[in-house]
């Protein structure tokens, strides 16, 4: 049976879970968001499609006023809340969950944030709640904030054989006349455990599309993200299957 994406995280939970970065784009990924999104000291910050919260947890040292995150699965809401709570008792960091189905235009979070940032989400999105998303976090944006986002490099599933550690199968899609079409995945962790992904392919020039339908009218920053010497120093075995190959997007849009 099929799994839809809330029950393919509520079951996969522990194997989300960690301390400490060991998932492939815990380092090819994460650092870069983190980097680019810069000081966020005071500022209120949204984390869409949060998962178990690790982004949060590594932003929360860095002096922000407040983070909200928000993800479809329950489980994975349920560990980032428990994981924050452990860290607060230790740093006081100012970490909220909730349970939100970003899809659904009456459980989009209301109010307004500084920096927003979506890391893996729309992979999960098709175009018309894609476009959504976009939208609403232009609205929200402050004058002056900005939205980090990353996805699967569009390309990758027609790059890459279905082995480890990163792979997206495209079946009979090709990368033209496929969007929107569901193609699953997995990614693995430096312990050899590997979690299941799924993504709506989308070509980069539907993103660029979709911004522009959307109001981001100024030029986005976009970065394509790989496996970097560092990576190949710290575990060659792990990273060097993927040396050369594009593995994620990452774009940067101010309001």
């Amino acid at each position: 049976m099929d799994l839809s994406n809330r029950q393919l995280y509520n079951a996969s939970v522990a194997t989300w879970r960690r301390q400490e970065p060991i998932l492939l784009s815990d380092f090819t990924a994460r650092p870069r968001v983190i980097e680019v999104l810069g000081d966020v000291s005071g500022l209120h910050l949204w984390d869409l499609g949060c998962g178990e919260g690790l982004v949060g947890r590594q932003l929360a040292s860095c002096n922000p006023a407040r983070i909200d995150g928000f993800d479809l699965s329950e489980e994975m809401v349920h560990a980032a809340r428990e994981q924050a709570a452990a860290l607060a008792s230790d740093q006081g960091g100012p970490l909220y969950y909730s349970v939100a189905d970003l899809t659904d235009p009456a459980q989009l979070p209301s109010g307004a944030c500084d920096a927003a940032v979506a890391v893996f989400l729309f992979n999960y999105l098709d175009i018309q709640a894609t476009e959504q998303v976009l939208r609403w976090v232009r609205q929200a944006l402050r004058p002056g904030g900005s939205f980090i986002f990353t996805v699967p490099h569009p390309s990758l599933a027609f790059l890459r054989p279905a082995e480890a550690p990163f792979y997206i199968e495209p079946g009979n899609h090709t990368y033209l006349g496929s969007t929107d079409h569901l193609l699953e995945g997995r990614i693995w962790r430096r312990d050899g455990i590997s979690n299941a992904i799924r993504s709506r392919h989308k070509t980069l020039e539907d993103y660029n599309r979709v911004l522009r339908r959307t109001g981001w009218t100024r030029m986005p920053l976009i970065e394509e993200l790989g496996v970097t010497e560092d990576h190949l120093n710290l575990d060659p075995f792990f990273f060097a299957p993927l040396r050369g190959t594009p593995l994620h997007l990452l774009f940067q849009v101010q309001a």
